[in-house]
């Protein structure tokens, strides 16, 4: 029993001192972020400013590939198969591994099973848009017309189960309101046919639209967050229309299941440190972002709340692909 308690003892400390080995190594090579969205996004933009103060930390390339489709199912897979060595990292926004197991009968992959929660990285409202051609300017104006007009008013989104699909689902499910939907694959896209007065509005992330906004391109009606945004303080939120109403989107990023404990707590204290710096919180303010970095622990519990949210929302709304 003695030489049985020796050989476990040794065992646990080869182990110990592999993890630590592995965490100090970490990383050694190129660095791969997978946004599952097309570029221009919200998730590209925060995953680029990102993956540009990794690099700088580490002295790697951390470098950043859009696989865009399915809602952001088809980059969720890639990185669920992928080797769990923290060489492939997924950065989600928060309706890929909270609503899309609600909506879609096979994602490819179990964001529960599959995925490793990481780190919160930044959170933000979204942002109700029109083309300025749209005869209104006010929300309570764009309700108005919608109800007159039931079902021939569209908005576009980035893909169906995206956070910009759900947050005007959220919208339409709280006003009561019955309006089209059009997805792309990804915000991008769909923020270039609004501009180009193709569809008829959108609830973008502000990252994605704020630049269209400031350039007079899109006509914002109002932020989807408690508070008004610091980076748009003339538009009103959605609340003081529709009262109680919020939505908030986030970005963070997970690893596939399997990657060593050293190696997600290391990214996650690397990313929490380049987070707090003021160049950083200066470069998402003005996109209408925070940082906001969470535990591990604290991110999955943040995964789990709102998955349980979202599975009423895609119930009572019958959000569906079929």
């Amino acid at each position: 029993m003695k030489m049985m308690r020796l050989f476990v003892f040794a065992l646990a400390s080869v182990l110990s001192f592999a993890a630590s080995a592995q965490s100090t190594n970490y990383p050694n090579r190129t660095v791969r972020i997978v946004v599952p969205f097309a570029a221009g996004g919200a998730t590209d933009i925060v995953t680029r400013i990102l993956a540009q103060k990794l690099t700088e930390l580490w002295g790697q390339s951390v470098i950043v590939e859009n696989r865009a489709g399915a809602g952001g199912n088809i980059g969720g897979a890639e990185v669920a198969k992928a080797a769990p060595d923290g060489y492939t990292l997924l950065m989600t926004s928060g309706s890929v591994v909270t609503a899309n197991q609600h909506i879609y009968k096979n994602m490819g992959f179990d964001p529960g099973q599959d995925l490793l929660p990481i780190t919160l990285v930044a959170s933000g409202p979204q942002v109700i848009v029109v083309n300025p051609t749209l005869p209104v300017k006010t929300l309570k104006e764009l309700i108005d017309l919608a109800k007159s007009k039931p079902g021939t008013l569209n908005y576009g989104h980035a893909g169906i189960g995206s956070q910009t699909h759900l947050a005007a689902e959220n919208f339409l499910y709280t006003t009561g309101l019955e309006i089209q939907n059009i997805p792309y694959k990804g915000e991008g896209p769909a923020i270039t046919d609004l501009v180009a007065g193709q569809i008829n509005l959108a609830t973008p992330n502000l990252p994605a639209a704020i630049q269209f906004i400031n350039g007079g391109k899109l006509r914002a009606l109002a932020v989807t967050g408690k508070e008004r945004s610091p980076a748009l303080p003339n538009v009103p939120t959605a609340a003081e229309t529709v009262p109680g109403f919020e939505n908030t989107g986030w970005f963070g990023l997970m690893a596939p299941a399997g990657t060593p404990a050293a190696i997600i707590d290391r990214i996650y204290r690397d990313t929490a440190k380049v987070l707090d710096t003021t160049d950083m919180r200066a470069r998402f303010f003005v996109q209408g972002m925070a940082p906001t970095p969470l535990t591990p622990k604290a991110f999955a519990t943040r995964i789990q709340n709102e998955s349980a949210r979202w599975a009423t929302v895609v119930r009572d709304r019958k959000i569906t692909t079929n």
